[in-house]
């Protein structure tokens, strides 16, 4: 069942909140979506007259929705934005086609596993073609603030 609050929950506010919804969602995989807006603040120096989203920011989405998503439907009943924060612990990423602005992505995450409050999931990206974007691994963990 996929909680309507979950993207509330994110630690996470514009410009740099990177989940328009949750598609999918279960104790082993989430699969979510952003649309990258036209105006993003760092399209404009990436690059040039030709924008491109950063690999970074890429990263970002993959691990908001991939790892804090689902970390926080992991952690069900003991998930509290005020007493937990969640942090990327590592990444490791490959970047196959660019997204450009007004691109919409879907992001598959499956988990590896999740105990001591850590979570580590393979993740890919997709655009709206299916084509394959980036994919790699995030791993992330639960703290109490």
């Amino acid at each position: 069942m996929i909680r309507p609050d979950i993207i509330e929950e994110l630690p996470y506010s514009k410009p740099f909140l990177f989940v328009d919804e949750i598609l999918e969602i279960d104790d082993d995989h989430i699969k979510g979506a952003y649309t990258f807006k036209n105006d993003e603040y760092f399209y404009e120096g990436h690059f040039r007259d030709h924008p491109v989203t950063p690999g970074v920011i890429l990263t970002e989405c993959m691990a908001q929705i991939g790892m804090a998503c689902f970390g926080i439907h992991l952690l069900k009943d003991k998930w509290n934005r005020e007493t937990i924060g969640v942090a990327m612990s590592s990444n490791e990423m490959s970047f196959y086609k660019p997204v450009f602005p007004g691109e919409r992505v879907i992001v598959v995450s499956e988990k590896v596993y999740f105990r001591f409050s850590k979570l580590k999931c393979n993740v890919s990206m997709y655009n709206t073609k299916n084509e394959l974007v980036a994919k790699g691994v995030v791993a992330g963990v639960a703290f109490e603030k």
